[in-house]
């Protein structure tokens, strides 16, 4: 099985790259349209993307300020069962967000161009997490 796996720094405190990563708010700032549920463990979060994307994924795993992995339960077919997970590390002043993708069943067209967006989000995540800065929703495949 093919797993998109991500290493990159943020220049901010874990706790506040958890936040981005665990809270509606935060996700609402980089990722999704809309998010809403709470990041504990056996929870369900809601993750909108707009009309016919409404994603919904459970949570595995959660660990303040360290980790925090979700499995997809609803949304596009070769995602459901997919676990998404995220590790921080402190690394002095930064974060290492160490990322994983995993369960696909192929290397699918999808799966490709998953591993490019997710990417291009993180790029987003670290301008939301270090200067406080939201994309709008609908400008963020070309930010």
């Amino acid at each position: 099985m093919p797993n998109i796996r991500f290493d990159f720094t943020v220049r901010a405190q874990p706790e506040l790259v958890f936040d981005a990563l665990s809270t509606p708010r935060g996700l609402s700032a980089w990722w999704t349209l809309e998010a809403a549920g709470e990041a504990k463990a056996g929870n369900e979060m809601f993750l909108g993307f707009g009309p016919g994307y409404d994603w919904r994924a459970e949570v595995s795993e959660y660990a303040p300020g360290e980790t925090i992995e979700w499995i997809v339960t609803d949304a596009d077919e070769d995602w459901n069962g997919t676990r998404l997970r995220i590790h921080l590390e402190r690394q002095g002043s930064e974060t290492l967000v160490q990322f994983e993708h995993s369960g696909w069943a192929k290397n699918s067209a999808h799966f490709r161009t998953s591993a490019f967006c997710w990417a291009m989000y993180f790029r987003l995540l670290r301008r939301y997490v270090e200067a406080g800065e939201v994309v709008p929703y609908a400008e963020r495949q070309f930010a």
